[in-house]
């Protein structure tokens, strides 16, 4: 029979450490934590706490001054736009100041004199019912507007006029004709084109009840027949220039 070789020294080793990591692995196993899973929690902690502490410590401080200076800012942009908004204001105001008064002053340079002006109208007025063929059967009547603010004048004319009344002098003129309706047509147009400052306030229209022939139109001939007339009322007034210290008018009748 052969003898048994004995094992070498080197593969007796091997198992020797291989049976002790068994024994530490084994050992190990057994236990809930290992140092190095405790090491690895701590710091966790620890950087858990430094998170908290810097959120706690910085972000939120910082957030609130962060819209402490957003509403801030906010207050600061109204102020400013209330105050650009202010000083537009005024300056579009100066500037409707200035142009309202320029337009007032062109305006009252165009008016004529209340001497003038008064001889004017009536010449044109009692002129436009002739050439239109028209039949003046009430007036024209004439009745001075005193300024506001004016003591001067009989208050019974000032009380039927007083909304007529401007800041110039004027005269309300009431003038009833009668004639054809193209006529009357004619008669208003010419009175709105005419170069006298005329502002008719009111017009009444009727058919008229007048039998006689009327006068006729220049340009026209007269058709023979009086079925179609038509009697007119005007309201009119104008008014003159400031400071002449002039009587604009009495109550009379111009025909």
């Amino acid at each position: 029979m052969s003898e048994q070789t004995p094992a070498p020294p080197r593969v007796a080793t091997r198992d020797r450490v291989r049976a002790r990591l068994n024994t530490f692995n084994s050992a190990r196993g057994q236990r809930v934590l290992g140092p190095a899973e405790v090491i690895a929690l701590a710091g966790s902690a620890v950087i858990l706490l430094l998170v908290v502490v810097s959120y706690l410590y910085f972000l939120v401080p910082a957030r609130l001054r962060l819209s402490a200076l957003e509403s801030e800012r906010s207050g600061l942009l109204t102020k400013v736009k209330i105050s650009r908004d202010v000083a537009a204001e005024g300056t579009t105001t100066e500037a409707k100041v200035h142009n309202i008064t320029e337009s007032l002053d062109k305006f009252e340079n165009k008016l004529v004199s209340a001497n003038s002006g008064r001889m004017g109208l009536y010449d044109s007025l009692n002129s436009l019912i002739r050439k239109n063929g028209l039949r003046n059967t009430s007036g024209p009547t004439y009745t001075p507007l005193e300024p506001v603010g004016s003591k001067s004048g009989t208050s019974g004319a000032k009380s039927a006029n007083t909304k007529w009344q401007s800041i110039y002098p004027g005269i309300a003129i009431n003038v009833t004709v009668e004639g054809q309706y193209q006529n009357l047509r004619r008669f208003v147009q010419d009175i709105e084109s005419s170069k006298q400052f005329v502002i008719i306030n009111s017009i009444e229209l009727e058919r008229s009840t007048e039998t006689n022939a009327l006068p006729v139109a220049e340009g026209e001939v007269s058709a023979g027949t009086n079925s179609a007339l038509v009697s007119l009322r005007l309201g009119m007034a104008t008014y003159f220039q400031r400071g002449s210290g002039e009587d604009v008018a009495t109550d009379a009748g111009v025909n």
